[in-house]
């Protein structure tokens, strides 16, 4: 039975306090905000007066936006603990009302320094104190095409709120209001699947449960799929105005420009993927053999080849393992972990109307926080591991950068997470006690790759198609989105597996549907980690301290270049073929154990 918070331990949720203690505290900062906004409106038109008017917003503009972040991840985080409670919905939506007025206030910033004159620019730029922020003012220049004047910017910024409301209202749906059945456990108990608990269930060594869960799960998105085909709908056709009004040629070159990431990446991970499907359908079919079964439906993928052997992991179990794992890291590395499991940066449990799934976040001035639904089990540890591998990321890039330049692109947050889980599943792998122990690994391991590579390829491959039909004007319904999706899930399955019709609703259970071409990047990062943790594991000092200068590179530089200063060129498809072979040797591997 899923706990109430108050039922929980304080040593296993998050200390929030240590962003604001009191009531009077989050009331202070919102009227801060409110103030520098209308201090940095002052300044409106005025940006062409001088070196100290201009210094002068630039510094008001980044005390604003430090502020306001705190304020807003709180309050989110909060939000998160429990969406139920309606005070902290409330407090979530003001701070999602002062961004929108906070935007506003600013909105004039970038027009203004993109209509200087480049020799007034550049004549700034030599100013000591202002060439701090060069990097920051050519992050703007870079994006003078897709600027538009000081009014446009203005109603712009004053839309953002608009924007969060289809991925609002998914998360209320699924997470608050949505109440999921009660199916029959292993123990012949009666239980209710959630968002958090399915995993629990779809990895059941019963097929029964397996079952029960994937058609109680899916049957529930089934009953709302013109809600969430209208919430997605929503957030695309979003995306897409967006894009078309900043004179992208699409939502999807929009979201990578971002990043300075070109399209030929994306497309690059796809062609890639596909090329090799035919191993995905390998490890399925020897799966199917493991499991004893005449023909293997997608509610089988997710269950343990080994069916008598299970690895029970409670969280402190799952902490010394870590530790040990993360040894080839060093001392530095492992003193931040320490404290991450010391000074309560993680809300380790489920309880009623938390959020699911997991995440790592905070602010510049918090420590890192890790949200997370912990099972005793083994995809737990390597949820937490994930995790710690994003704190510990944006624990050295605080350490290391300034406010401005601390925040790294999602392209590269993955890789750090990644690399994580590897030096894990090696560790695991090499401390196996036994062919049936490694063989759950192997399989776990393989999982990995077909989760995070193939089936967030997949993801991406949907979100591709689904733009390119709207961004075209087509408008798309419930049974598009679920038509697309059976499709793809038959080309990537259909020589394995039977692909039951429910999969085609899966699309409405995914809230990374509402980030803008997010998923593809879970698959290049797990690609680029691949070939790093293998360095890190040779015990290689250079490439070491080579991902160590990376992790605390911030947003000091674009993406790219970073991982290349790490080590891998992302641009080459063969960074993904790499990452391919491991997997083919993997299940060569694996087949040769089941066949001893």
């Amino acid at each position: 039975m899923v706990r109430q918070r108050e039922e929980i331990d304080p040593k296993y949720k998050w200390n929030l306090t240590k962003m604001y203690s009191s009531k009077d505290d989050i009331e202070k900062d919102i009227e801060l905000v409110k103030e520098l906004g209308k201090k940095i409106e002052t300044f409106k038109g005025r940006l062409k007066e001088g070196k100290e008017t201009f210094l002068e917003v630039l510094k008001l503009y980044e005390k604003s936006s430090r502020i306001f972040q705190n304020l807003y991840v709180y309050s989110h985080m909060k939000q998160h603990e429990d969406t139920r409670v309606g005070e902290n919905q409330g407090l979530a939506t003001r701070t999602e009302m002062l961004e929108a007025e906070n935007s506003t206030s600013t909105s004039f910033i970038v027009p203004e320094i993109l209509e200087l004159d480049d020799e007034i620019l550049i004549n700034y730029k030599q100013d000591k104190e202002i060439s701090f922020y060069n990097k920051f003012l050519d992050d703007i220049t870079r994006m003078k095409p897709h600027t538009l004047g000081q009014k446009e910017e203005e109603i712009l910024a004053a839309t953002s709120e608009i924007v969060n409301v289809s991925e609002n209202v998914y998360d209320m749906l699924c997470y608050a209001d949505m109440k999921f059945p009660e199916i029959t456990d292993e123990k012949g108990e009666k239980v209710r699947i959630t968002p958090s608990n399915y995993s629990i269930y779809i990895m059941s060594n019963d097929r029964r449960v397996r079952k029960e869960a994937f058609e109680a799960e899916f049957q529930s998105y089934k009953a709302y799929k013109n809600t969430f085909a209208s919430t997605l709908y929503g957030a695309i056709k979003s995306e897409i105005f967006y894009s078309k009004i900043r004179n992208y040629e699409s939502a999807r070159q929009a979201s990578l420009f971002a990043d300075d990431i070109s399209l030929e990446v994306y497309d690059n991970l796809i062609d890639a993927v596909d090329q090799n499907i035919a191993t995905l359908n390998k490890y399925v079919d020897i799966k199917k053999n493991l499991l004893g079964l005449e023909k293997i439906n997608m509610y089988d993928l997710y269950a343990p080849v080994v069916s008598d052997f299970e690895m029970k992991i409670t969280y402190e179990e799952a902490q010394e393992i870590i530790l040990k794992a993360l040894e080839p890291m060093g001392n530095d590395y492992l003193s931040v972990i320490k404290e991450a499991f010391s000074q309560n940066w993680i809300d380790v449990y489920e309880n009623e109307g938390k959020k699911s799934g997991a995440y790592s976040w905070g602010s510049y001035d918090s420590n890192p926080y890790i949200l997370m639904n912990y099972n005793d089990d083994l995809n737990s540890m390597f949820t937490l591991i994930h995790e710690l591998g994003h704190s510990v990321h944006s624990y050295y890039s605080k350490k290391n950068q300034p406010y401005i330049y601390y925040n790294y692109k999602i392209f590269v947050a993955e890789v750090a997470s990644t690399v994580n889980e590897q030096l894990l599943i090696n560790y695991l792998l090499k401390n196996s006690k036994s062919k049936q122990e490694k063989m759950y690994l192997l399989n776990y391991y393989l999982e990995q790759f077909r989760t995070t590579v193939f089936r967030q390829t997949m993801f991406a491959e949907f979100e591709k198609i689904v733009h390119s039909r709207v961004e075209a004007g087509q408008p798309i319904t419930a049974d598009d989105f679920t038509s697309i999706y059976y499709d793809l899930n038959k080309k990537y399955y259909g020589t394995s597996t039977v692909v039951d019709d429910l999969i085609g609703f899966e699309w409405a259970r995914i809230p990374h549907f509402y980030s803008n071409f997010y998923v593809y990047k879970y698959a290049t990062g797990f690609s680029a980690a691949s070939y790093l943790s293998n360095k890190i594991l040779s015990n290689d000092k250079q490439s070491i301290d080579k991902y160590l200068n990376f992790l605390k590179s911030g947003g000091a530089d674009y993406p790219l270049n970073q991982l290349r200063d790490a080590g891998i060129d992302m641009e080459k498809k063969e960074s993904i073929i790499e990452a391919m072979k491991v997997f083919e040797k993997l299940v060569d591997e694996l087949q040769k154990l089941s066949e001893e």
